[in-house]
């Protein structure tokens, strides 16, 4: 998982994240990686509008945001 991330945030990429906080409540956010430091990283997090700390195992997903270009037919 944390070669993921470091892929991610080497590539500058926004990616949604499933995590499992520690009180067990499961959530999906859409991230920017900041920094990795250990087992832990620092993100943007897009739903709380704020930097804040994630833990690399309680990471259960992760996944590149991907926009769907619209074109008129």
């Amino acid at each position: 998982m944390k070669e993921q991330l470091i892929k991610a945030m080497q590539r500058n990429q926004l990616i949604y994240l499933m995590y499992i906080a520690k009180d067990g409540v499961i959530s999906k956010r859409r991230i920017k990686i900041l920094k990795i430091t250990g087992d832990s990283f620092q993100a943007f997090c897009f739903n709380r509008q704020a930097k804040r700390s994630f833990i690399i195992n309680n990471v259960l997903a992760v996944f590149p945001v991907v926009y769907k270009e619209r074109g008129i037919v």
